[in-house]
């Protein structure tokens, strides 16, 4: 057996591979484009890597593509064969392997929790950490998120070289139950511990963005581009968040370059690259920002998703690409797609049948006086769409537009207040809001 740098115990014999593996956690953590490299290194040294299977499996789960779901039932099963030809292999891979199958077979929430029952001893062992971080958060669950980063930062031992990044995710959880001032104080500590923690330095980003500290986020953002700018499309979304801040200066010009150099420079069909994309064009529409032939790109992807239902976070946003270039057909069939998906079963046909559905009908024009009156539901139910609270506040924002293109402007003020717990009021609210009032009033 062999423990590594991360407190994981595995049972390979072979000291290349151990030393692979931890660049591929490090590479986790990092948001590295040479994760995947590494993890290939480490299987190509111990072709019976347990861990590295499992980790292999999650990774194709979390990118919430459907083509990919049999990749992640393939690394399931060499998991599987590399555990009986390790005669059970070790515990800690035991678990690993128990949580994979739930995830894979559509339960996060099922995985989740076989993570943390089965390291519920040693809560700060990175990996399953991490692993049940990254769920939780497609899964908009908060409480669990903190309540894990809690128990893990009181097992920290002073050696261990996570440290720093499970800080990181302590301060995004703070961040995201409005608890700004230890969110500070975390991010700034998991900085401090570990540079490269580019999740830390996004937590501090989320906190001056939700406080309206414009300029305090900017300065930290770009003060701190030498190390996000290292990262792979999770750099993207770091400028994603910079050109957030702009847009609320009014610097148009500076948000589209931002969008061109650094949010969109590849054509890629990521749904986070989608999700940043689309959440910034709709935003510059919405202040009267003519955005050229921008959205074009972002159609064609959507269009190649427009029956994808796996993750509906993606879909709604897959969504919008379509209805800003006019194809109806195109919406319509993904609206068809997430009613269909709503009436299965697993975590994401809960979502649909909650958010998915009337959120969708809202965004495509289709929304009745039946999906209004539910809208404090929606609202309520809107962090289990996942993603964070200045992600999701694209939906509110598109449920207060297309609630106020009909007159509602009592609707928009009742989403403004309910967004003022999560939100300082901006400009873009405040447009929307005119426009709902000019609405009633024409």
């Amino acid at each position: 057996m062999q423990r590594d740098a991360y407190e994981l115990t595995t049972s390979t014999d072979k000291a290349e591979s151990v030393r692979a593996f931890e660049d591929a956690v490090y590479g986790l953590a990092t948001h590295r484009p040479n994760t995947g490299a590494a993890l290939q290194a480490t299987l190509r040294a111990d072709p019976d890597h347990v861990a590295a299977h499992a980790l292999k499996g999650f990774a194709n789960l979390v990118l919430a593509r459907s083509e990919l779901s049999p990749n992640a039932t393939a690394a399931l099963a060499d998991a599987r064969k590399a555990l009986a030809k390790r005669n059970g292999g070790t515990e800690d891979e035991r678990i690993l392997v128990h949580a994979l199958e739930a995830a894979e077979a559509g339960s996060f929430v099922q995985a989740i929790d076989r993570l943390d029952a089965g390291f519920a001893d040693k809560p700060a062992t990175f990996l399953p950490f991490k692993l049940s971080h990254s769920l939780r958060f497609m899964l908009g669950d908060s409480d669990g998120m903190l309540a894990a980063g809690t128990r893990a930062v009181k097992h920290l031992s002073p050696s261990n070289p996570g440290a720093g990044f499970i800080f990181g995710c302590l301060a995004f959880s703070l961040e995201e139950k409005g608890r700004y001032d230890e969110a500070l104080s975390a991010g700034y500590r998991a900085v401090d511990l570990q540079p490269d923690d580019s999740w830390g330095l996004h937590a501090v980003s989320h906190v001056f963005e939700m406080r309206g500290q414009t300029q305090d986020g900017i300065d930290w953002l770009e003060s701190s581009r030498t190390e996000w700018t290292r990262c792979n499309n999770f750099s993207f979304h770091m400028a994603w968040h910079l050109a957030l801040l702009h847009l609320e200066r009014g610097d148009h010009d500076r948000v589209l370059q931002i969008y061109d150099d650094e949010v969109r420079p590849q054509q890629t069909d990521d749904f986070r690259d989608m999700a940043n994309a689309v959440s910034l064009l709709w935003r510059l529409n919405q202040v009267g920002v003519h955005v050229g032939s921008r959205w074009k790109d972002l159609a064609e992807i959507a269009r190649t998703r427009s029956r994808d239902t796996t993750l509906i976070f993606a879909a709604l946003h897959n969504l919008t690409a379509l209805i800003a270039v006019g194809d109806r057909d195109g919406a319509s069939d993904l609206v068809d797609a997430i009613e269909n998906k709503a009436s299965g079963t697993g975590d994401q046909s809960r979502v649909a049948a909650e958010i998915g559905v009337p959120m969708a009908r809202m965004l495509a024009g289709l929304g009745t006086p039946a999906d209004r009156q539910v809208l404090d539901r929606m609202m309520i139910n809107l962090p289990k769409v996942g993603g964070s609270n200045a992600q999701r506040d694209f939906f509110v924002l598109a449920l207060a537009q297309a609630i106020g293109s009909n007159g509602d402007s009592a609707g928009v003020s009742h989403i403004g207040q309910l967004r003022r717990h999560l939100k300082v009021e901006d400009r873009l609210f405040r447009s929307i809001q005119e426009t709902a009032v000019m609405s009633l009033s024409a």
